[in-house]
């Protein structure tokens, strides 16, 4: 009987046994995160700031707060306590304590006009600025970071081949000339204007910039000069327009004001040169409607005149 027996069962354990060995014992207490991924309006905050050991809680508060404002909003000690419950003395302290560990620095510095304002800077990284990209910054988060790979930054990426064997960047095209009219008065530039901006009521895809509409003003311009109404131009221009996409609608528009330009009026001078369209005149004289550039006499009325008015229904019509 006094051989030791192998196959007996040993004794059950003790209940203090996992009190003995507390790293068995199964945490059943403290936080469960139940986190969803952010896709907008949100902060990245390290973990060096939200678990400092020396900060306070209003100041790592104030600290992420500031962290996720845009630039140029006030964060002076008033515009804060009227934010939060917290009074002028806590705000106070809660910034000095920012301060002292680098999370914020305060200057003081005087405008063009002699104001002094205070400057503040806030630092997500204590010891690093923005042009900084390698080292670890100082910072001892606690994440679970600790040991851990650091993740490379990203750079700008650069064209390695030298400026003489970089592709250049493709230049924007020149629009095609337009027809240039022989009076560019003011009144018809304006209306030409006009009929440019109302394009795009008849087809969207004929948005124009300020620079093409000056460019093309002239050219309806001379169609405005040469008795088309603003209607009839906004028809020939917006007439069988393809349906695909139109790349450069003003350089279509261009074409059209060059290819399709209607000849000039009917009336001739006896050197069968083609009369000028101006707008017309009352003479100041005889009150007979003339066309002529400016306001005035007609060439009956004014002795030594270079001009031939011919009157046709009741209106004298002039030479340039």
């Amino acid at each position: 009987m006094g051989t030791h027996d192998s196959s007996a069962r040993t004794s059950s354990p003790s209940r203090k046994d996992a009190e003995n060995r507390p790293h068995t014992r199964n945490r059943v207490a403290g936080v469960v995160h139940d986190n969803v991924r952010h896709t907008t309006r949100f902060t990245v905050v390290g973990n060096h700031l939200t678990q400092h050991a020396s900060l306070s809680l209003l100041a790592i508060g104030l600290a992420v707060y500031i962290q996720s404002l845009p630039a140029g909003a006030p964060v002076d000690i008033k515009t804060l306590a009227a934010r939060f419950p917290e009074g002028t003395a806590r705000i106070a302290a809660g910034l000095r304590e920012l301060e002292a560990h680098g999370y914020l620095r305060r200057t003081r510095e005087r405008t063009e006009n002699g104001q002094v304002v205070t400057r503040t800077v806030s630092c997500n990284q204590p010891g690093r600025t923005g042009g900084d990209r390698d080292g670890d910054g100082g910072s001892t988060g606690t994440g679970g970071a600790a040991g851990r790979p650091k993740a490379p930054v990203r750079r700008a990426q650069t064209d390695p081949r030298p400026p003489a064997h970089r592709p250049e960047a493709p230049k924007r095209r020149a629009l095609p000339t337009v027809p240039q009219p022989a009076y560019p008065a003011p009144r018809l530039l304006v209306t030409a204007l006009d009929v440019l901006s109302g394009l795009r009521r008849e087809d969207p895809r004929l948005h124009l910039s300020a620079i093409e509409a000056e460019h093309l003003a002239p050219g309806v311009a001379t169609w405005l000069e040469r008795e088309l109404t603003p209607a009839e131009v906004r028809h020939v221009l917006t007439f069988d327009l393809p349906r695909e996409p139109l790349r450069r609608p003003a350089a279509l528009l261009a074409h059209r004001l060059n290819a399709q330009l209607p000849p000039l009026p009917p009336f001739r001078t006896p050197n069968e040169t083609p009369a000028v369209r101006h707008p017309l005149q009352n003479c100041e004289t005889c009150d007979h409607a003339y066309r002529a550039p400016e306001p005035g006499t007609c060439g009956t009325c004014t002795p030594g005149a270079d001009r031939l008015d011919q009157p046709i229904g009741g209106a004298r019509y002039s030479r340039a």
